[in-house]
C-alpha cells in the first residue's frame, strides 16, 4: 500500500496539480488562454516530410535564404552517435521570431522548428538524429527575412541508417 501512495505522489504534489489545473481551465473558460498558445501553435506539416533542403525551404515560403553572420550554430564537429546530436543555435538579427534546424542528408531535412516570442532571447538547444555526415542548416526568420547558417558535423555511428 505504501508503495500505491508514493508512485502516485505527495499530497502536496496531488494538490499543485490540481491548483494548477484549475488555473488554466479558468483561463481557457474565460478566453484568456487558447490551446494554441499552450500547444503547437501551427504545425507545418508539409516542412517536415519535405526530402530536401529546397523542398523545405518552400514549404516555409523562404525561398533561397541570404546566408547570414548573425546565426551561430553550436554542435560537434564529430558526433560519435549520430541519434543524439545536441545543437544549439542562436541569432544575433533584429526582430527574429522563427529558427528551424534542417539536415541535409537526413531521410527528411527538416529536424526541428521553434517559434520565439516577441521578448524572448532568440536562442534554442535541442538534439537531433543526424543520418550520416552532413550540413546542418540553421534556417532564421528575422524581419521578415529569412536567413541561414551552416556547419558540417561527421558522424562516426548510428545516425538514423545504422
Amino acid at each position: 500500500m505504501k508503495q500505491a501512495v508514493q508512485a502516485a505522489g505527495s499530497p502536496q504534489q496531488r494538490r499543485d496539480f490540481l491548483r494548477i489545473s484549475t488555473v488554466f481551465g479558468l483561463a481557457f473558460a474565460a478566453g484568456l488562454l487558447k490551446p494554441a498558445d499552450v500547444f503547437a501553435a501551427e504545425w507545418n506539416g508539409k516542412a517536415f516530410d519535405a526530402k530536401s533542403l529546397q523542398d523545405a525551404f518552400a514549404a516555409l515560403g523562404a525561398g533561397s535564404p541570404a546566408v547570414s553572420a548573425d546565426i551561430v550554430i553550436t554542435a560537434p564537429d564529430i558526433a560519435e552517435n549520430g541519434a543524439v546530436v545536441p545543437v544549439s543555435v542562436s541569432s544575433k538579427a533584429a526582430n527574429t521570431d522563427y529558427i528551424a534546424i534542417l539536415i541535409e542528408k537526413n531521410p527528411n531535412a527538416m529536424s526541428a522548428a521553434f517559434t520565439i516570442p516577441e521578448g524572448t532571447e532568440p536562442s534554442i538547444t535541442t538534439r537531433v538524429k543526424v543520418g550520416e555526415t552532413s550540413n546542418v542548416h540553421a534556417l532564421v526568420k528575422a524581419d521578415g527575412k529569412w536567413l541561414v547558417a551552416s556547419k558540417e558535423i561527421k558522424v562516426t555511428l548510428g545516425g538514423c541508417g545504422g
